[in-house]
């Protein structure tokens, strides 16, 4: 069986993908898929390639039992789309910059997170950097929305 894999993507890859990333494995551990779905995240941007996630994105989500110390960012590439088999973004100024990165001959089309959500209608996924800790507790609630919808679209596309 082809192992399915995702990543995540917003700008600087310690907000909100890492977060992606962390929800989304729970979900995929809890579904007993961990062997099957490969997950990752990255930044279209360099700024924090190496480092953690935000330490109020950490707190955010270890409140909610979600786990991301280990994960360090990196930088999106032009690989990735033959790599990946879903390319997510976080918003659209990310998603425009990955559909300008994707190659030619690939045929994976970066898309957003939200499309997946069922109970916000939101597409984008808001920067939380610069604003107080509502806005990673707001980033949650989206993300494990979208996450449950990306896990059911997978499992039903992929796996039954």
């Amino acid at each position: 069986m082809k192992k399915i894999s995702v990543v995540f993507v917003c700008m600087g890859n310690i907000c909100r993908s890492p977060t992606a990333e962390a929800v989304f494995r729970h979900f995929v551990e809890n579904a007993g898929l961990s062997e099957q779905i490969l997950i990752d995240s990255a930044g279209t941007h360099d700024y924090h390639v190496g480092d953690p996630p935000d330490q109020r994105t950490q707190r955010a989500a270890r409140q909610r039992g979600y786990e991301m110390s280990a994960l360090r960012g990196r930088q999106v590439e032009a690989a990735d789309f033959h790599r990946f088999d879903y390319v997510l973004a976080m918003d659209r100024s990310n998603l425009a910059i990955l559909q300008d990165l994707g190659p030619a001959d690939s045929t994976i089309q970066a898309r957003l997170l939200l499309e997946y959500a069922r109970h916000h209608p939101e597409r984008e996924v808001p920067d939380p950097y610069f604003g107080g800790a509502d806005g990673f507790e707001r980033v949650l609630d989206m993300v494990e929305d979208a996450a449950q919808g990306l896990l059911q679209e997978i499992r039903h596309r992929h796996f039954t």
